[in-house]
């Protein structure tokens, strides 16, 4: 089916409901799991969560129970299916349930069923870390991936497409396939080649460099391995009278566990500085005088001189800039040992260049690269030259252990076959996948064994390079022991490697996956099922980042991708991003990428499936998506392209990898977010409108809409920005909508109609509640649980057929002293303190009561007391009210920043689902009691 084809597809969960709030807390808990995730294989910036990406997948390819009314003719029925649906969602997205081949063959069967037997294969366009074509693989789907980025490439090489042709296969290390009688399924045989052979290539390079990274003589005469060495960055004092290398730290700390505190304390003696460790707390550095280094220059430890950052630069720039050793970690028992500089642990240090460092000049971004400001300009610049002896070692180690992989392969009675870029499967190819893999640990290797990686005090260890997505200046580095077994080394790196492939996340290996190198913008998407994460705008050009680790990679792995690797720089020419430095304007920068977009979706809604929608990925600051006016140009930029690329939006989904409960206010940054889009191909055919009929037609659509988005286990806090998907589709579903003077509506014009209209549904509800919930809401609104005069109280309650006396006597307010204040949940909480609220026994209740002792109950004792006490609540209060109102009070208190108040209706509507669902075990219990 193409993007012109007259038929109505069926609607997809993605464009109805999801169980939004599971969803993003299991992507939240995914960021915490280091070990054994597949992001370990190598560093990629932003990877979308695979929670994320499996759920969004599993939701576009499945119908929503509305689109077969024969089947679900009435609204309890098509809720009872929805939910049966998320409720597999919410088990997908566990991650330890990721290789659960049951649940698994559950989802497939749904995808099945929902696409005629016959699941489309899924493409990723912008593929990046590979979190979509994973999740897609994983779903038993056939993936294609594509990236113009070579190191995304190979990451997902990695990913997706090496390990289904190896599944299954033994070991071809010299006795590996005898240490188990058991066979070795999966990538098992695969991974142990990856750590035994990485194995070798760590001996072998000590038999090399272990001479530049001697032990530490511990203070009992005895030998430690070293963790790291910890040096300060120096330049020439600018007072002649001084004139010392002063040191250029940021903190002087090197350990801040209690009972175990160590720092070092600098001194001159003449015009040299001594640094010593130190364990005295009582002279132990301060905020005030933690390090010399601040936003604005430096100080001198010598003198006292200020210097500034332009002096700093220009000598970097000059190639003054100096190092000088403050201390060396070393392990002891169970603990680190902090030594002062000696001349056995510096000399080492104090080794030439290797001949053979891979070239590459870095980006001069002014927002992403600040060491380059510095004076380190070309990759190596990065490294000291210690460290790139052991880059370099490693590096050319990957072409020896793949020779010595194909040997020991056809050894083993495999026969040669063709390499792996040529499709092979034989001794040639399965070396080239060892090597892919330990090849990318020295990329990883890379990221730990710089001169940007700086000491972390808490954990004792050193930091990685890309903490966050720059590469920025730092002053004092630690420079970890490649040779070690501690954080930053290879072995530990290695052992990363070997758990990612143990883990959970590689799924089961039954379809081949492609992947290959080519601009978006000449893909065909002929059939494909397309869902894709692309660049935004003007933000982040990974490609400049990705110059990092390009030379180390194209080093190791030239000989295995030929073509991937034919360039001395990742390609930037086609890079789909407004980059101002490459098109000379902010202007020219703006037409690249708009005309790019427009080019690659235009193509996309040419040849897609459009029987199934298209996701899509963008990821926002909370300033963009706001009501009035206020909106970002990468946002808008998005919105405009698609509509003029020929699309229709039909949803629109905040996910996140934070807590929804760490919420401060809408317009902060304070969440890290994403929308997905859900996108239909616009018919040629589509009219056009004026506003007033954009406008009906939102009031019409709107509201049956908010009841489908609040049936799924969504936040109050992303309601508003899930309902922009809805009303989208509507003003998206236009060729045109015209305003009254006849020009063009806007994107930006047209979100604040949909969150005018939103505002006027919400109010709407309100007529659905009680005269007593419908009093609380209005008061509310204007005094939250603030006290308020009593005559203005007396009329607002009289206008809504309802009494002050009857609303303190059914515990709704307090009235005193000529004062009315609504009684809280925490007021309520002091109230019932010492007895239990029963609300079967309240003669007088209401929505407004049963919601406010919920809030008490789910705060103060979680979700079984809330149930338990949902199981007692009379079946005359609407579950459904009850919800719509916890919702309703969020926004009302967000937008009076009442933000505490926000955030426990916030956490009310977030577990609703879970409440009802374990009051109805409540209730069954207590029928069973009786």
């Amino acid at each position: 089916m193409t993007a012109d084809t007259a038929a109505v597809p069926r609607r997809k969960l993605i464009e109805v409901a999801l169980p939004l709030e599971k969803i993003n807390a299991e992507s939240a808990r995914e960021k915490s799991i280091r070990h054994g995730h597949p992001s370990t294989l190598h560093l990629w910036w932003s990877r979308k969560p695979l929670a994320t990406a499996r759920a969004v997948l599993f939701a576009q390819l499945v119908d929503d129970p509305s689109s077969f009314p024969d089947r679900f003719p009435t609204e309890e029925a098509v809720a009872k299916e929805r939910r049966r649906l998320h409720e597999i969602i919410e088990q997908l997205v566990v991650w330890e349930n990721a290789s659960d081949e049951s649940l698994l063959r559950r989802a497939y069967e749904e995808i099945s069923a929902s696409t005629d037997g016959n699941p489309p294969p899924v493409l990723d366009p912008f593929a990046g870390g590979g979190s979509i074509p994973l999740e897609a693989q994983r779903l038993g789907l056939e993936a294609q991936a594509s990236d113009l980025n070579p190191v995304a490439v190979l990451i997902n090489k990695a990913l997706i497409e090496i390990p289904p042709k190896f599944a299954g296969r033994p070991p071809v290390f010299p006795g590996a396939a005898d240490a188990q009688i058991t066979a070795w399924p999966g990538v098992t045989g695969l991974a142990e080649d990856v750590r035994r052979y990485g194995q070798w290539m760590r001996d072998e390079a000590e038999k090399r460099i272990g001479n530049l990274y001697p032990k530490a003589k511990l203070a009992d005469g005895s030998e430690a391995p070293v963790i790291a060495w910890i040096w300060a960055r120096t330049v020439v004092c600018l007072n002649p009278a001084c004139g010392i290398n002063m040191p250029l730290v940021s903190k002087w700390w090197l350990c801040k566990k209690k009972g175990r505190e160590a720092y070092v304390k600098p001194s001159v003696s003449g015009k040299k500085v001594i640094f010593t460790v130190s364990h005295d707390l009582d002279s132990a550095p301060t905020k005030e005088n933690d390090g010399t280094v601040g936003r604005s220059g430096a100080v001198c430890i010598g003198c006292g001189a200020a210097v500034s950052l332009d002096y700093i630069r220009s000598e970097g720039q000059g190639g003054r800039m100096g190092m000088q050793l403050m201390a060396t970690a070393a392990e002891g028992n169970r603990r680190r040992v902090y030594l002062s500089p000696n001349p056995d642990q510096e000399t080492p240090a104090s080794v030439g260049r290797p001949e053979d460092v891979p070239s590459g000049t870095l980006s001069v971004h002014p927002q992403y690269m600040g060491a380059p400001r510095y004076g380190l300009t070309e990759v190596a610049d990065l490294f000291t030259n210690r460290q790139l002896w052991s880059m370099v070692t490693f590096s050319n180690l990957v072409d020896e252990v793949r020779n010595r992989i194909r040997v020991d392969g056809l050894s083993a009675g495999n026969s040669e076959g063709d390499s792996l870029e040529r499709g092979g499967s034989g001794a040639a190819a399965y070396a080239d996948a060892v090597a892919t893999y330990l090849g990318e640990t020295v990329g990883r290797l890379a990221d730990m064994a710089n001169s940007l990686c700086a000491w972390e005090p808490i954990a004792e260890c050193p930091r990685h390079l890309f903490s966050r997505q720059a590469i920025p200046m730092i002053w004092d580095l630690s420079e970890g022991n490649p040779l070690g077994s501690s954080s930053g080394s290879w072995l530990a790196l290695l052992e990363g490697t070997r758990r990612a492939f143990g883990s959970v996340a590689f799924p089961r290996l039954s379809q081949p996956a492609f992947v290959e190198q080519k601009a978006a913008q000449d893909v065909d998407f002929t059939k494909f099922v397309l869902s894709t994460d692309p660049p935004y705008y003007d933000y982040v050009p990974y490609s400049d980042l990705a110059d990092f680790f390009y030379p180390w990679l194209r080093s190791s792995l030239q000989r295995i991708y030929p073509s991937l690797f034919s360039t001395l720089l990742t390609p930037k020419r086609e890079e789909l991003v407004a980059n101002t430095l490459r098109h000379g304007s902010k202007t020219g920068a703006q037409e690249f990428f708009e005309e790019g977009f427009f080019d690659v979706f235009s193509s996309a809604r040419k040849g897609i499936d459009s029987s199934i929608p298209t996701t899509l990925y963008y990821a926002f600051k909370q300033t963009e998506i706001t009501k009035g006016e206020e909106s970002s140009s990468g946002w808008s930029t998005l919105l405009e392209g698609l509509i003029g690329a020929g699309w229709s939006i039909t949803a629109t989904w905040p996910v996140r990898s934070e807590a929804s409960n760490r919420m401060r206010s809408q317009r902060s940054n304070a969440l890290g977010s994403s929308i997905v889009l859900a996108l239909r191909p616009r018919p040629d055919t589509a009219s056009i409108a004026d506003r007033r009929g954009f406008i009906n037609a939102l009031a019409e659509e709107l509201p049956r809409s908010l009841k489908e988005l609040q049936q799924g286990a969504i936040a109050p806090v992303d309601l508003p920005q899930a309902a922009i998907g809805p009303g989208m589709a509507v003003f998206s579903r236009y060729a045109q909508v015209l305003n009254d003077d006849g020009s063009r509506m806007t994107v930006r014009a047209a979100l604040a109609r949909i969150n005018e209209i939103l505002d006027e549904v919400l109010a709407e509800q309100e007529g659905d509640f009680d005269p007593d919930t419908r009093f609380a809401i209005a008061w509310f609104r204007q005094h939250g649980f603030d006290a308020g005069k009593f005559a203005d109280a007396d009329n607002m309650a009289r206008a809504r057929n309802a009494s002050l006396e009857h609303l303190e006597r059914s515990g709704i307010l307090t009235s005193r002293a000529g004062k009315v204040a609504l009684l809280s949940p925490s007021t309520l909480g002091e109230r019932y303190e010492d007895k239990e609220y029963d609300p079967a026994t309240d003669p007088h209740i209401s929505t407004w009561e049963v919601v406010m002792h919920l809030s008490r109950a789910l705060t103060e004792k979680g979700v079984p007391v809330a149930a338990a006490l949902l199981s007692r609540v009379p079946e005359s209060i609407d579950r459904d009210l009850c919800k719509e109102l916890a919702f309703l009070l969020f926004t009302i208190a967000e937008d009076s920043k009442r933000t505490q108040v926000a955030i426990e209706f916030n956490s009310l509507g977030t577990a609703w689902n879970d409440i009802v669902a374990e009051s109805r075990n409540a209730s069954t219990q207590l029928m069973l009691d009786t």
